[in-house]
Parts: C-alpha cells; structure tokens; sequence
C-alpha cells in the first residue's frame, strides 16, 4: 500500500450500505452472508491495500469477531490490490493495530497509522483557537452557528446582501438568534461568479468589518475571501478567522498569510474557479478524492508554518460536486476524522438541498456531527439544531 492512498470511516445505516460497499470493493457474493451481521459496527474503509496485507487483516478482524471485505480475489493472489472494509467494535480495531506493530511490511505500519489516527479522532473533541484580535474560538461535538453576512451586489441568495447601513441590524439578529460567528463576504463566490478586484473587495469589506467591530466587540467575526492581500486587511480590522473556500489554490501568497498572521484558517475542498467549477461535477469516488486532498493540503500548510491547531476543514460542499458527491460526503462526514481537526460544512440554501426545507433537514442531520454550520437562515436553523439535539438527548 502506497503511503497516500486513504483509509477513512464510513457511515454504514444498515444492509444495504454494506452490500452497496461490497459491490464497490469486488467481495465474493458467498461472503455477503457473513459480512452483513455486521452492519452495526464501526467500518473503515481503505483504498487499493497490497492483497497481503488485505488477507492478514481479514484473518485478524476474524479471529477477534469482526471481518474485513476484500475483493474476491484477494485469497488466491489474482489481484495485487485491493480496496478493503474493516467492520469491528472500537476494542477489536485497536487490538488489530497493537498486532500491526510486528508487521513491518505490505504496507502495513503506513495503515496501521492511519487506523490509529482514525480510532483517536473519532470520537467528539474539543479544540480551542485563539485569534490574534484576542478572541477564543471554541468547537467542540456541539454544533454551531456561522452566520452569512454578504456585502456583495450578487450573493446567489439575495435576501443575504445587505449594505454598510444594513449590515449592524442584521448582525445584532444574528447574533440574537444564535449565532457564534459572523462571516463577512465582499466577493461573491457562487458558481458563475466573475471575480471582483482586490481593491473593490476591500472598499466594500472594510467599512463593514469597522461597523461590526465597533458596535459588536465581542463578535467573533471570520472574513470569507480568497486573497493573502484581503486576508491581512481584514487582520488589521479586528477580523478573527479567515474562511478560504479555495484552500490556497487562487492565491499562492495565502497559506504564508495564514502562518504570518496565526488566525485561525478554513481549508476548503474546491476543483475548478467560481467560474468553471460546474465543469468539474462528478466524482467516481468523492470521499478518497477528498481525503487525499485534505492530507495534502495540511502537509503544505504544515510546510508553509501554519499550525495544524489552526486549521478547521470545510469539504466544499457544491463546489465542484454532484448532488451525489454531495449526499455522500454527508452521509459520511465522519470520514474526515482521520485529520483529527474541526469540521464546518456549508450547505445553506444550496441548488442540491432544494431551499429553506432542505437546509433546516441537513441541518438536522448534521447536528452532533460537525463543529459549524455556515447559515443564511440563523433563526431557523438554530430551532433545528435545537429539536434536533433534545431528540438525541431524550
């Protein structure tokens, strides 16, 4: 097995995931008997392992109760790799890495570690970030609230544009319904977006950021833009966190920016521009791709001096994605786990969830599950949330 290829969890509601993954990966039909009992436990899955290493963790998870899917011809050698699902209890995957530790080959300490890293971060933590304007940015298993605060003239959702004179009322409401942070925009990033100069983005974001930091002091406020430039003016203003839905990919200067300044720093998954990113729709295999992105992207932050401490993930929902990829990194936000960092994800009143409805129902979905919700609809989705999690606590 290849050091970069992705071993990540999946989330596994019942038969059919488990015949749907088993298909995927090639199992024998006869072992579907044998794996489907086990729909219940935790499931990890990894990508193109030396067959070897395949037919020793199968024989392992079965020795301790559980069972690992491999492709039918892992047990005759007809296949040199093969994708894999591990399928055990919490106890079961741990006892199967202390026994990786003799195994020093076919790949095996590169998975062994990246199983540890998935069995430590999976269960709900909690990070603490300190913005360099002095504000404590807590994230933990409870989900939170980033309201949407546009200074644009084309956000795809008009009712969130709003001007200088607007922006405190709407910002006091925000904050009054349950807020935790406020995101400003200056540059409208929807798919088909023109891009804006950095001259035109800053004349309109930093009246703005003055107007929030003076009448709202204690606001964690986080700036969405793409520029290094935009980045440090906003630093300047009082701004606490910046939100790159390019993942430094529009502008080399941003992960140096990111180190330079210390603020905390969303790395978005995106292929293409606003402009051309309907092109790139359709993933054959949106978790892997997502995956490895993320793990490159932190070992170039990690280079560029960013620390990891920093950094919170966002996988980018509908920027560059099918409704499919869409639905599936959902289902599976948990795959992101292995990177032991925050998650926030933005699905407000995308084209995929059909509205207002289809947001407060991701919403409740994902309540528990990741760290914050990046909203239009701060009131709405704060009742969600709250329903949500007094089902879950009942």
């Amino acid at each position: 097995m290849q050091e970069n290829i992705s071993v990540y969890p999946v989330r596994i509601s019942g038969v059919d995931d488990v015949k749907k993954a088993c298909a995927k990966i090639g199992t024998d039909s006869g072992a579907l008997a044998y794996l489907v009992p086990k729909s219940g436990m935790i499931h990890i899955y990894a990508e193109r392992v030396d067959y070897r290493a395949a037919n020793f963790l199968k024989q392992e998870m079965l020795s301790r109760g559980g069972d690992v899917a491999v492709a039918k011809h892992v047990i005759d050698g007809r296949t040199d790799y093969s994708d894999i699902l591990i399928m055990g209890t919490g106890k079961q995957i741990l006892s199967l890495t202390e026994k990786m530790t003799v195994m020093n080959i076919w790949g095996i300490p590169a998975l062994r570690e990246k199983l540890s890293d998935i069995m430590r971060n999976i269960k709900p933590r909690k990070w603490e970030m300190t913005s360099p304007a002095g504000h404590t940015i807590i994230l933990s298993g409870k989900t939170r609230l980033m309201a949407i605060l546009n200074v644009t003239p084309d956000s795809f959702f008009p009712e969130s544009r709003t001007d200088e004179r607007g922006i405190i009322e709407r910002a006091g409401k925000f904050l009054d319904d349950g807020a935790y942070i406020l995101d400003v925009g200056a540059e409208s990033t929807r798919p088909g977006a023109s891009p804006v100069s950095e001259s035109d983005e800053a004349g309109r974001l930093v009246p703005a950021l003055r107007a929030l930091r003076r009448e709202f002091p204690d606001a964690i406020i986080s700036v969405d833009t793409y520029k290094a430039g935009i980045a440090r003016l906003s630093a300047d203003e009082g701004a606490d966190i910046i939100n790159d839905i390019s993942g430094g990919q529009y502008d080399s200067g941003m992960a140096g920016a990111a180190a330079e300044l210390g603020m905390p720093y969303v790395l978005s998954h995106v292929e293409g521009t606003p402009a051309t990113m309907a092109g790139h729709e359709g993933h054959e295999n949106i978790l892997g791709d997502v995956n490895r992105y993320f793990a490159g992207k932190l070992a170039e932050l990690d280079a560029a001096g960013v620390k990891r401490e920093n950094v919170i993930l966002d996988p980018g929902l509908g920027f560059g994605k099918s409704a499919g990829d869409n639905f599936a990194l959902l289902k599976n936000i948990e795959s992101l786990a292995v990177f032991g960092r925050p998650v926030m994800i933005g699905h407000s009143r995308k084209r995929f969830t059909g509205g207002l409805a289809g947001t407060l129902g991701v919403t409740a979905m994902m309540a528990g599950r990741v760290s914050l919700l990046r909203v239009h609809d701060v009131a709405e989705n704060a009742d969600a949330l709250r329903v949500a999690e007094g089902v879950s606590g009942a």
